[in-house]
């Protein structure tokens, strides 16, 4: 492997779920240089799994109380020591068996690339879909809404640069960190690279994720009246692909290759 990768597994009380993870780093083609588990949990179920359970040599990890997720995530990222760090959350896990391969072969095609981002599968109005665009800064007021952390690999140079994950975040520490590298090269693949877990913070706490990004966005770039509508649409539809109306209408969004837009 030319580009030494760090991935950084949060966890929190979820033993399969970090099982699930685990599996998919292990079945990688290519693999990672380091895979740190960072164990928050309150019982002893994944300490005991990680400390009574054979691993390949590139798994570490630390088993403590943490204050969240940004803490969790700062954690791992001090004690890795790879070229690139990627975030992969517990139950989440790779697309498939070359996203490492892809991800090493792109940043070696792409030197000037400070980080990189993919696509992604995810859970949307009870169907399997992939969904995912090239980052645009001058579409932040829309959130994450193209970009998911779990398929950012960044060079550790943006971390050195730009500080860490705010802690003073709950749910919104990714975007917050995605508005302070919006000026760096990056480059998009438009293949997926993760698959989500369902019900995900971002998703069970929909509403008061908005509340964040909105705060974060007028700390970078005061008020939007764009960001003030699109957050209203948004809400919008977040009722209504509950309802089974709007489920028949995503349906039919997904039988016309529209669910990208």
């Amino acid at each position: 492997m030319a580009i030494r990768i760090s991935i950084i597994t949060i966890c929190y009380n979820n033993l399969q779920e970090l099982i699930t993870t685990c599996s998919s780093v292990d079945n990688q083609l290519v693999k990672p240089f380091e895979h740190w588990i960072i164990d928050g949990s309150d019982n002893g179920e994944i300490k005991s799994y990680l400390e009574n359970t054979e691993h390949p040599p590139y798994r570490k990890w630390l088993c403590e109380r943490d204050k969240g997720i940004s803490d969790a995530f700062n954690k791992g990222i001090l004690r890795s020591t790879g070229d690139i760090v990627n975030m992969l959350n517990s139950g989440d896990f790779y697309y498939d068996a070359h996203t490492l391969e892809l991800v090493d072969r792109t940043f070696t095609l792409s030197i000037d690339a400070a980080w990189l981002h993919g696509k992604y599968e995810l859970k949307r109005g009870g169907m399997w879909v992939i969904i995912g665009k090239a980052f645009s800064r001058k579409k932040l007021y829309r959130g994450m809404r193209s970009v998911s952390h779990q398929t950012m690999f960044i060079k550790r140079r943006l971390h050195d640069q730009y500080g860490l994950y705010d802690t003073h975040l709950k749910i919104a520490m990714d975007y917050d960190f995605l508005c302070r590298i919006g000026n760096e090269p990056f480059v998009f693949i438009e293949q997926p690279l993760i698959r989500f877990v369902p019900d995900g913070i971002s998703e069970t706490e929909y509403l008061n994720s908005l509340k964040e990004l909105k705060s974060v966005y007028e700390r970078y770039y005061g008020f939007s009246l764009k960001l003030q509508v699109w957050q209203i649409r948004l809400k919008l539809l977040h009722y209504l692909i509950k309802s089974p109306v709007g489920k028949w209408l995503y349906k039919i969004k997904v039988m016309l290759k529209l669910e990208n837009i």
